[in-house]
């Protein structure tokens, strides 16, 4: 079935392209060099519903909030769970910052 999202799947794909992104620019990545913090967000409702305007969900992100929340994440103790709505958003911020820094143009030059 195309619908279906296998966990998994998911899973093997995240780890093939961090590495790409690790062989890409290495196993850290100075984001005081790449000059960008704040970045255009659609509120998660807002992406979803598309029936609406989006335009009032339309906010600022920035990376260095996400990067902060992923590494409180990562020292929650085992029995405070993750907020899924709330980290994969997170997640996904700097997911977005890694594709953009791939861009032509813009991630050539950062090493």
């Amino acid at each position: 079935m195309a619908d279906l999202l296998r966990v998994q799947n998911l899973r093997e794909v995240c780890g093939m392209l961090l590495d790409a992104v690790e062989e890409r620019f290495g196993a850290e990545i100075d984001l005081s060099r790449v000059g960008v913090d704040p970045y255009w967000n659609v509120d998660l409702r807002a992406a979803f519903e598309v029936g609406n305007d989006p335009a009032a969900g339309i906010d600022v992100g920035q990376t260095s909030d996400d990067l902060a929340e992923l590494r409180a994440l990562l020292r929650r103790p085992a029995d405070d769970p993750p907020v899924l709505w709330h980290d994969l958003q997170h997640l996904a911020g700097v997911m977005r910052l890694l594709a953009y820094l791939d861009l032509p143009g813009i991630g050539a030059d950062q090493g």
